[in-house]
């Protein structure tokens, strides 16, 4: 893509730096380098803390952060992104998808996806919010939702590790614990439901 001629391509990094983020992502995509350059200086630190606080390795947050931001690159001048205001929601969105990615790759503490709607109880990064505050109150809560996993019944505690941690299917899950799977099933909706119930006081707590 050729580079844009006029005063935008003259503008220096402080008068830049005023701009908001999809103005700069849109002369970005124009071909002005420095526009990018504003936006990582801007969001960098609170987009690795927020990686650095999920995933708990330096090393991994650091690749993590790259491939976020090569992503970012790579959809602006491919014309895919779309401005509207929300542009730091959108890169949160980023890189929380590739550290679901790394979770799911390394057979770790898996995120479960939010496009499971009676499981939302696992991953409330609501990426609609505003703020990467908002973001970062999420993440505590994830970590508040272990604690409480910790505290669900025996066998309640069983199958759902078993089943999001481990990713196991509910007849692999009966054929493990030794019960029918309508009785897997039954666990792991009573698990589901004290979750909840346990969650509603610490989420207000949290996001006071």
């Amino acid at each position: 893509m050729p580079s844009p001629t006029g005063p935008t391509n003259r503008m220096t990094k402080q008068q830049l730096t005023d701009l908001p983020d999809d103005r700069l992502v849109l002369l970005f995509a124009k071909g002005i380098n420095t526009a990018f350059d504003v936006i990582l200086e801007r969001h960098k630190m609170r987009v690795f803390n927020y990686i650095l606080h999920v995933v708990k390795d330096e090393d991994v947050a650091n690749d993590i952060f790259q491939d976020t931001f090569i992503k970012v690159v790579t959809t602006v001048r491919q014309g895919r992104y779309t401005p509207d205001g929300r542009f730091a929601a959108w890169l949160m969105r980023i890189a929380h998808n590739l550290i679901i990615d790394h979770f799911r790759q390394s057979k770790s503490e898996a995120t479960v996806s939010a496009d499971d709607t009676d499981l939302n109880i696992f991953n409330r990064l609501e990426l609609a919010s505003d703020t990467v505050e908002d973001l970062m109150v999420d993440a505590a809560i994830r970590d508040d939702v272990r604690r409480m996993v910790r505290e669900l019944p025996r066998e309640q505690r069983q199958v759902l590790v078993m089943r999001y941690y481990s990713n196991m299917s509910f007849k692999e899950i009966a054929d493990r614990t030794g019960v029918s799977i309508n009785t897997a099933l039954g666990r792991m909706r009573y698990a589901l439901l004290n979750l909840r119930r346990k969650a509603a006081p610490n989420l207000l707590e949290l996001t006071r």
